[in-house]
């Protein structure tokens, strides 16, 4: 039996969405092995045609694609959504740390207030938007103290650019110096089956200071659909083709944890990935989970993981499974 989506709020803001999110890394290309732009609008809007009001992108997807491709997708549904971006990852500038390069060009981690000020700028033109309902620091940045950084996000939100406030990729001081600096919403973290450390890390804290956790890589960039068998071989610029995580070992391992979904998918019917979707935002303290889509079908199908509840006994078995065959993958 399907239920309502389900809808959470985001920390102290008092903005509610969708616990399911779209999450947009794949839409911008990079790393995925291109993009198509019809395709890829189609998937959020039929995202949003299913219920999900969270929609969560970043100028480093694509080097600003990614953003593009979701305003057009928002044109005449703005108002409908509650649209994450992120700030922090520059190419306009050298100042910060190094990153990585992209087409060449070098990419910095920067939080300075002179960045951010021009980053919302040029995200909310891309969105076509004049607002930002959740704004999320990138990836931290060593050279800016973050109560700099607060400051900039807090001057945002009293202009009414930005309504509320989010940091990804923290580490545990991170996460206590921005609550220390200012009205701190939500982390941003990796966060699945196969890797669960924030439970001990991160969401102690968050759930005794009111901090949302949005989970990303629920399924773990497909490992756990229950469609990536042993068989299956990955080529070109696939980010999983020399990724210790899709050994042929660890899909053996999660192979039997799928036999014990299985009969619970099938019990609610329900595919594998709802309800290892739905067993994520079931844990303590994870608020959201940000689901990848790049065409309607995964994004439909992602969506009603929203909308499906696990009983306490189905918790129970998938949890055990994961003890049994998941505590020994190879990261």
């Amino acid at each position: 039996m399907l239920h309502d989506m389900l809808t959470r709020t985001i920390g102290h803001s008092g903005i509610e969405a969708s616990a399911v999110g779209l999450g947009t890394w794949a839409i911008g290309g990079w790393m995925w092995g291109g993009t198509d732009e019809n395709r890829s609008v189609d998937a959020i809007r039929a995202s949003i045609d299913e219920g999900v009001t969270l929609i969560d992108t970043a100028p480093a997807y694509g080097q600003g694609l990614a953003e593009e491709i979701v305003g057009k997708a928002l044109v005449g549904r703005r108002d409908k959504v509650v649209l994450a971006t992120k700030c922090g990852l520059v190419w306009h500038t050298q100042k910060g740390s190094h990153f990585f390069d992209y087409d060449g060009k070098p990419v910095h981690r920067y939080l300075g207030k002179d960045a951010i000020v021009y980053e919302i700028e040029q995200s909310l033109k891309r969105l076509g938007t004049d607002y930002i309902d959740h704004y999320i620091t990138h990836w931290q940045d060593s050279t800016t103290l973050i109560d700099e950084t607060m400051e900039a996000l807090e001057l945002l939100k009293s202009q009414g650019k930005i309504r509320s406030i989010g940091a990804s990729n923290t580490s545990v001081d991170d996460l206590n110096a921005y609550i220390q600096a200012g009205q701190l919403d939500a982390v941003q973290e990796e966060y699945s089956m196969v890797k669960r450390d924030i439970e001990t890390t991160h969401v102690p804290t968050c759930l005794d200071k009111g901090v949302s956790v949005l989970s990303y890589s629920s399924l773990a960039l497909g490992l756990l659909t229950g469609k990536i068998g042993p068989d299956r071989t990955f080529s070109g610029d696939d980010q999983r083709k020399d990724n210790p995580r899709f050994s042929i070992e660890n899909r053996q391992k999660v192979a039997l944890l799928m036999e014990t979904i299985s009969p619970i998918a099938e019990a609610h019917e329900a595919s594998k990935a709802q309800v290892v979707i739905a067993w994520t935002l079931q844990q303590p303290g994870i608020t959201f989970s940000l689901c990848g889509a790049r065409d309607p079908g995964q994004a439909v199908e992602n969506a009603k993981a929203g909308r499906l509840r696990l009983s306490q006994s189905d918790l129970d078995a998938i949890s055990a499974a994961a003890q049994t065959h998941l505590t020994q993958l190879a990261a």
